[in-house]
């Protein structure tokens, strides 16, 4: 065993460092600045109780992105310094969000160590390279993202830390070969570990879907299948588990070799950026004459995801809330029922009226998902989802893109199983939504997203919405100039939200306007881009009248974004006439 020394550098604080709801975001540039990374990771292990970090097990991967390698091999001699007994990385350094949730909760090292946090390099569904974004989270030992009592503590360590520590004699680790590394320090044995990265999560997904069931769908000669891993971590997944596993001719996989730079595009799994898929799927300026039966899309960490069937999209609202209609009969780690069921404040109310109708617990709460981590933990919830292409269920404590994908084709299979031989049409993605409508009804929904705008624009746009909820007389006067024909609003506030688990309130968490006929407007400011401020409008108008839930959305929803963005004054404050991205 080779040895090591530790040693104390100096060093001085940068300027925000705060991590937010994904952790620290920003420019490669910034990340490789001396010090910058090492900053934020000492800073970590400042804030985390001496139990997590002195004898500690931590995993160290992510998605691949551009300055990865450079960051695991720098955290890995920080934790030697910091008396860490091990660490684990997955072969190459590329590991899911979700896997990385999963390895914590389920793996078992090759000594019977189990991990007690880890360290994720991502930027999640933001752009890579040398001149785009790189980010940095970390997980606690349930799997889920640090609570702000921890993120709170990082963000104060970072405005007054004077020194870190590293092992900086320890030589690097070749991530690309698994086995273990073993070091000898001032406090005994260092070990690195490199791991397979699918097979503890592949073993997590039998033990939650019936692969047999989805295996002879996807085998089937009626059935045809597409997906796009946006060249991001989920490639080796999908290889793995829909070709390997279920059986899918390697055809079906798109884009799913991961890369630094995401192949050059934009690895968010969107109708905009996912413009292959789109158009495979017969959606599109350019779409395909014969599409696939279904199709699905992943970011760049696997932990979002885009359902589409045949010239058919379905809103993350919405298919949420099918999967939770569904998930009794369909998928058998369900079967004896939903404990309860979560989705963050700006996504539709379509989980609302599934569960109301059902029976079940629903929490709406902010957006961040170590929120639906709480009510997991506590055992009040099952199935959640964000209306940003996140879903997922107590399994982990990350949203789960291909676990979304895998509830989405079981559901599917259990729909087709006595269909798969013979004549008769299968039921299509279009076809079990549609359906889904006449029973509960439609929430037409939309999502404007103005990217990269002068913060101070984005802020005064803001303030000035909070005014206009002073007066809802005259603030219905305002919309009547308008469009007439909306309806008026009955209720206007910033939504705070009180934790039933641990008491917790938080404050300002989106600007709302309630409408009389169940629609709702929303705006929020997004902390998931490195750069400027996004503004996010959310746009939904429930129907009930089963004769009235064909509609185009855009169509529908018309009216009522024009209201929205005249009322907000959007051009005025941000010199924009459109948004960026269209949901």
């Amino acid at each position: 065993m080779a040895p090591f020394t530790v040693t104390s550098k100096q060093t001085n604080p940068f300027e925000g460092q705060k991590p937010g709801t994904s952790g620290l975001r920003k420019k490669v540039t910034v990340f490789q600045q001396p010090n910058y990374l090492h900053n934020f990771v000492q800073s970590t292990f400042y804030a985390l109780s001496v139990d997590r970090v002195h004898g500690a097990t931590l995993v160290v991967s992510g998605d691949g992105r551009y300055f990865s390698k450079e960051a695991i091999q720098i955290i890995i001699k920080m934790a030697a310094g910091n008396h860490v007994r091990r660490v684990w990385v997955a072969q190459n350094g590329l590991l899911s969000t979700p896997a990385v949730s999963a390895v914590i909760r389920e793996r078992v090292g090759h000594d019977g160590a189990k991990a007690t946090g880890s360290f994720i390099l991502t930027a999640s569904h933001n752009a890579g390279g040398p001149t785009e974004d790189f980010g940095i989270k970390y997980n606690m030992e349930n799997g889920g993202p640090a609570p702000e009592s921890v993120t709170n503590q990082i963000f104060i360590h970072t405005t007054t830390i004077k020194e870190y520590f590293i092992a900086e004699d320890l030589p690097e680790v070749d991530i690309s070969k698994i086995g273990v590394t073993s070091f000898t320090g001032p406090r005994g044995q260092f070990d690195v570990e490199v791991f397979d990265s699918t097979t503890d999560y592949i073993k997590l997904m039998k033990s939650i879907f019936d692969f047999e069931l989805i295996k002879k769908l996807l085998t089937s000669p009626k059935f045809s299948f597409c997906y796009d891993a946006l060249h991001g971590v989920a490639g080796g997944y999908a290889h793995k588990i829909f070709v390997e596993e279920l059986g899918a001719d390697e055809s079906s996989l798109l884009n799913c070799v991961p890369k630094e730079d995401f192949g050059g595009g934009h690895p968010d799994p969107n109708l905009t950026y996912a413009k292959e898929l789109v158009a495979r799927m017969g959606l599109g300026k350019s779409p395909a004459s014969d599409p696939p039966e279904f199709g699905a899309a992943a970011d760049g960490d696997a932990d979002r995801n885009m359902i589409l069937g045949k010239r058919f999209f379905v809103t993350p609202s919405d298919s949420v809330a099918i999967i939770a209609a569904n998930a009794v009969e369909a998928i058998p780690y369900f079967a004896s029922g939903l404990k309860g069921v979560a989705r963050s404040m700006p996504t539709s109310a379509a989980l609302d009226v599934v569960a109301k109708a059902l029976g079940l617990k629903f929490f709406e709460v902010p957006t961040g998902w170590k929120f639906f981590g709480n009510l997991m933990d506590a055992g009040l919830c099952s199935i959640c989802g964000e209306e940003s292409f996140g879903t997922g269920s107590d399994h982990i404590r990350e949203k789960d893109g291909i676990w979304a994908v895998l509830a989405w084709l079981s559901i599917l299979a259990f729909k087709n199983k006595d269909r798969l031989q013979g004549d008769e049409k299968l039921i299509s993605v279009e076809e079990i939504v549609q359906n889904h409508w006449s029973i509960y009804g439609r929430h037409y929904y939309t999502r404007y997203d103005y990217e990269n705008v002068e913060s101070a624009g984005a802020n005064e746009l803001m303030n000035s919405l909070v005014k206009l909820q002073y007066d809802l007389g005259e603030l219905n006067v305002l919309i009547r100039k308008i469009k007439p024909e909306v309806s008026f609003v009955i209720k206007a506030d910033e939504f705070e939200y009180k934790d039933p688990v641990d008491g917790s309130i938080s404050s300002k968490q989106g600007i709302r306007f309630i409408f009389n006929d169940g629609s709702r407007l929303i705006y929020r400011l997004s902390g998931t881009g490195s750069a400027g401020a996004t503004i996010r409008v959310y746009i939904e108008q429930y129907e009930k009248d089963p004769t009235k839930t064909g509609r185009d959305a855009q169509e529908a929803l018309s009216p009522l974004v024009d209201v929205a963005i005249s009322m907000s004054k959007m051009e005025q404050f941000t010199g924009r006439t459109a948004p960026t991205v269209i949901t």
